[in-house]
Parts: C-alpha cells; sequence; structure tokens
C-alpha cells in the first residue's frame, strides 16, 4: 500500500494491543516514517529467549519508500530493536541527545555506528523527515528527554505523545507547560495520538518530587544495609537517590551495567552533574551496615539483573536479616511470578521489603484519566488515537476521550491501516505484524520451526533411541536410550528398549530404512505415553548391516 499525496495514513507494528514493543509508522505522498523502535521482553511461552522484536516485513517489503526513523525518548520498549533493525532499515535516525547518546551505545556494542546514520535534533526544533516535519515537544516522563512530536502534513497535524505524565516539580528537565500546549492546540490539532498505559487509573500519577520524602523516611528508618531497586533508565529516580543518600548520611553504590551507562550518557548530557560519588562493592561491602544504600537493577525479577543475584547470594553485594529492599518501581504486568520468586528468596533470609504499598516510594511516569483530560484540554484535537497499551486500554481510552468532549475517537490495534486524513478516521486494510526473537546472535520468527521445536521440548521431553542392526534384520547389542525430560525417575531406559525390541521382532526384517526408523519412533512415543502420558520428541539412530 503506497499513501496517497492527499492521505496520512498511520499503521502501529507494535505497541497496540499489548504493553511494550512499541513502532509506529505514519505516511503520505508516497513516502513512509517510522516513529520507535522497541523491544518487550520474553515471558515462559519463549523458552530461552530474553528480546522480543518487532516484525517489521510490512515496511522491509517498502524500504525505498521510509525516510526515517524518529525517536520519542530513551526507554527499551521504544528503542531496544534498533541494534538489530536499524542497519537493515538503512535510514537516519532522529533523536534529542540524550536518546542518541543511549542508542549510539547499542550501535557501538553490535559494532554498526559507523553503518547508522544517527542525527542530534535539539528539543523544541522543528526539522524536516521527506514529506513530514517534526517538533520534539518536551514532556514528563521517567526518563530524561521525553518528548510528543508534533507532526506535519502539508494538511494535517498529528500531536503523537509518546510516554509521558504531567509533573509540576520536575526533578530533571524543562517539560512544556499548558500554557505551551495550549498555544499548539490554539494552531489546531487534527489527531492526538496518546498513551493509553495508566487509563484505568483514576487518580494522576503523581510528581516525581513528591517521592523524595517517602524514600527519605523510609532509607532514614532502616537499620541495616538498604538497596532500593528502581528502572535504570529513570534518571530523576536516580538524582532522587542521590539526595536521598546525603540526606540520610549513607555513601551510595551502585550496581547494574545498564545503571553505569545510563549515569554516564545523563553526566555526558548535563543531567546528575551533582551525583554524588559513588563506593565501589568491596567499599560498600567495608562500610557500618548502616551507612550504605545500594541502587540496584533487576526490580522486574529479571534473573540475571543485580538483585536476583544479591538474593541468591551470586553477587558481591550481600544482604542478611534485618537489611532492607525498597521496591521504588511498578510491577509491570507479567512480571509478577518472578518478583514474587526473588521476593520470597529475599523473605527467607530475613530481608525487610518495602513497595509502593506500603510507603511512598514511587510514582508511575504514564497518565492517569485526570492527566488525560487535560490534555484533551489543552491539544483540543478533533480525533483521539489510543496506541501504548492493550486492547483493554485502547478500548477504554477511546470511550473515556469520547466521554470527555473529544468528538472521535478510534481504537485501533497491530497491523490495522488507519487513514487519518482526508475524510473521518477509518480502518482501511490490514498490514502483516508478529514477533521475532533474538535467541542467541541469531533472529528467528517467534513461530518458527526453532521455537515450536524448543516449546515441545519444554512441555514433553525428548527421548533418543540408537539401534543397530545385522544384515538379517536382528538387532546387535540392546539399543542405546537417552532419555531428557520425561517423567520417569527409575528405569528410564529400560521401558524405551522393550519398545524397540517389541517393533523390530514384530516386523521381523520385512520394514528396512526410513520405514523401520518411523515404526521404531512411533512405538517409542507410543510407550512413552502410555507410561507418562506425554507424547515427547523422539529421535532414532538406525544403523544397518
Amino acid at each position: 500500500m503506497t499513501p496517497s499525496n492527499q492521505e496520512l495514513l498511520f499503521v502501529a507494528l507494535g505497541g497496540s494491543g499489548e504493553i511494550g514493543m512499541n513502532v509506529n509508522l505514519y505516511g503520505t505522498r508516497g513516502k513512509w516514517v517510522m516513529v520507535d523502535c522497541g523491544i518487550t521482553f520474553a515471558d515462559p511461552h519463549y523458552p530461552g529467549v530474553d528480546v522480543i522484536l518487532p516484525d517489521l516485513s510490512f515496511i522491509e517489503d517498502r524500504l525505498d519508500d521510509l525516510v526515517g526513523i524518529v525517536l520519542t525518548h530513551g526507554h527499551e520498549d521504544h528503542i531496544g530493536a534498533l541494534p538489530y533493525l536499524a542497519e537493515d532499515l538503512g535510514v537516519p535516525i532522529y533523536a534529542t541527545p540524550f536518546t542518541a547518546g543511549l542508542v549510539r551505545g547499542k550501535l557501538e556494542e553490535e559494532r554498526i555506528a559507523n553503518a547508522v546514520e544517527l542525527k542530534m535534533v535539539d528539543p523544541g526544533r522543528r526539522f524536516a523527515v521527506g514529506p513530514f516535519n517534526f517538533t520534539f515537544v518536551p514532556l514528563s516522563h521517567s526518563i530524561p528527554e521525553a518528548n510528543a512530536l508534533l507532526i506535519e502534513t502539508e494538511d494535517t497535524r498529528v500531536f503523537h505523545t509518546g510516554d509521558w505524565k504531567i509533573d509540576a516539580t520536575p526533578v530533571i528537565g524543562n517539560p512544556a507547560t499548558g500554557e505551551q500546549l495550549t498555544a499548539i492546540g490554539d494552531t489546531g490539532v487534527d489527531v492526538l495520538v496518546c498513551d493509553s498505559t495508566n487509563v484505568f487509573n483514576p487518580q494522576a500519577s503523581g510528581s516525581e518530587g513528591d517521592v523524595r520524602q517517602g524514600l527519605i523516611d523510609t532509607v532514614a528508618a532502616a537499620r541495616g544495609r538498604v538497596l532500593v531497586t528502581t528502572f535504570a533508565s529513570n534518571a530523576a529516580r536516580l538524582s532522587t537517590l542521590g539526595d536521598v543518600a546525603r540526606e540520610t548520611g549513607r555513601k551510595l553504590c551502585v550496581a547494574g551495567r545498564s545503571l553505569d551507562r545510563i549515569l554516564r550518557v545523563a553526566r555526558q548530557c548535563g543531567y546528575l552533574t551533582d551525583f554524588p560519588e559513588t563506593v565501589d562493592f568491596d567499599a560498600a561491602m567495608r562500610l557500618p551496615r548502616n551507612e550504605v544504600l545500594i541502587v540496584a537493577t533487576g526490580g522486574q525479577g529479571e534473573p540475571r539483573a543485580a538483585l536476583a543475584r544479591v538474593a541468591d547470594g551470586s553477587h558481591a553485594i550481600k544482604l542478611d536479616a534485618g537489611d532492607t529492599v525498597v521496591f521504588s518501581s511498578r510491577q509491570i504486568p507479567g512480571n509478577e511470578v518472578a518478583i514474587g520468586r526473588i521476593q520470597n528468596t529475599l523473605a527467607a533470609k530475613g530481608v525487610i521489603m518495602v513497595t509502593e504499598r506500603q510507603a511512598h516510594v514511587h510514582v508511575s511516569g504514564h497518565p492517569g484519566r485526570p492527566e488525560l483530560a487535560e490534555m484533551y484540554r489543552w491539544i483540543r484535537p478533533d480525533l483521539v488515537l489510543p496506541v501504548h497499551g492493550e486492547v483493554r486500554h485502547l478500548t477504554e481510552h477511546a470511550r473515556f476521550a469520547v466521554s470527555q468532549g473529544v468528538p472521535a475517537a478510534l481504537a485501533q490495534s497491530n497491523g490495522e491501516i488507519v487513514r487519518l486524513a482526508p475524510g473521518a478516521a477509518q480502518k482501511i486494510g490490514h498490514a502483516p505484524i508478529g514477533r521475532l526473537v533474538l535467541d542467541g546472535d541469531v533472529i528467528l520468527p517467534s513461530n518458527g520451526a526453532t521455537m515450536n521445536e524448543r516449546r515441545k521440548l519444554a512441555v514433553n521431553g525428548q527421548v533418543s533411541v540408537a539401534v543397530a542392526l545385522g544384515r538379517e534384520g536382528r538387532m546387535i547389542g540392546r539399543p542405546q536410550v537417552r532419555v531428557q525430560g520425561v517423567p520417569v525417575e527409575e528405569d528410564r531406559d529400560a521401558f524405551i528398549a522393550d519398545a524397540v525390541d517389541a517393533t523390530i521382532e514384530a516386523v521381523k526384517g520385512r520394514n528396512k530404512g526410513e520405514r523401520l526408523r518411523e515404526d521404531i519412533r512411533l512405538a517409542v512415543r507410543r510407550a512413552a505415553t502410555r507410561w507418562t502420558g506425554k507424547k515427547p520428541v523422539v529421535d532414532v539412530l538406525l544403523i544397518e548391516g
């Protein structure tokens, strides 16, 4: 599909109908531009995989028409796919300095920094990408330089919020004021493409500045070591924790590579310049227990992050009974089990845990209903197009927008091609969508042969059988059997060998080659199913004399 000169099309290839992996396309005058290119993190449905990437085949089939990628901010669900996909897309990436610094580091790690054109644009500056004009509009969020995008074509104006909230006392940055956003609305906005993550929250998210006192009170009340886990990218929270360390007389220790990266890029861009000097792990462990404050990654239960390793005792940072862990972040849906596992491990050690349920130690970076309503009043769009959320979030956001006086709202989902202009917005087609997995160093389809095989192995286990036959079809020796993951604890090999014996005896040399191999495979699988109720993957090595 090629957008005409008068059309403005919108297609979400990720992030609409799910949390994370945000990828949005706008098309006009025969060209497309991409807004954000993020990842999501794998769940147990993807064994052996940590990172999920968007399937960009729709735009990959139109690379001659793609003019650029514009990034709203530096969270992984908005930039995380770029190290793996940007080189093949082959277009410039536009970002503000902090976001560009994070992206550059990722490209360098993948050794493709010289192959990808990264253009830095200052917040508030207007710039052209093909037939689109963009302006970065700073908004509050939990990372520096989060921006909305004012997107202008020849006939249409779109305000694309990215992730945002209203913060009357921001710790980092200078978000646009209500007056400035009202001025944008005064010039006329046709479409508001808006974050839906917290649409069910009846209260505003609250200010980062309000968390400061809650964290000070919590840390001051602790008697042992204190570890605070938060999102590494939340530079405002890092700034707050620097203040907390000073106020409570504790030395600061940082645990986690992503925290080190955020601190480095933030300082390069002029943020966190007054962040306290940190101590290393050994020095932290030598300090009196009530004189150290540790900031660590892993609050979402990530098994290889710092907190998980601290909990299981494999990290240089050690916690014991009477120490405190503060979860200064919300639980991302889907991570409850992983977080609970770490919390149970800590509880077994006698570690005290504090979450946002016990104290005011976290505020969200996304808008609740009062903030959404305020944005509608400032921007006054003709249409709200909800993004960033599951289907229930998007449909509720559409209903809420109309209830607040917005003339129209349209709930869309990944792959639906929406014509925003001219005329009333409508869905006019469907783009192919899907997920890719980063499996080691290889990118694969999420439902391809490799992942489907791995799921079968994870559920049912595997049996390998090696059989040697003489010239007359009689078995030489005993079958060699290897059973993995099949629920048999005793005599694991015997019941399989018996099935092989019976099969070879039954055919009495009539079947050979592939037919005999298949007979043995089916017999072994039937035996395993009869004994265990499972249907394992069965591999047969047949050696015929």
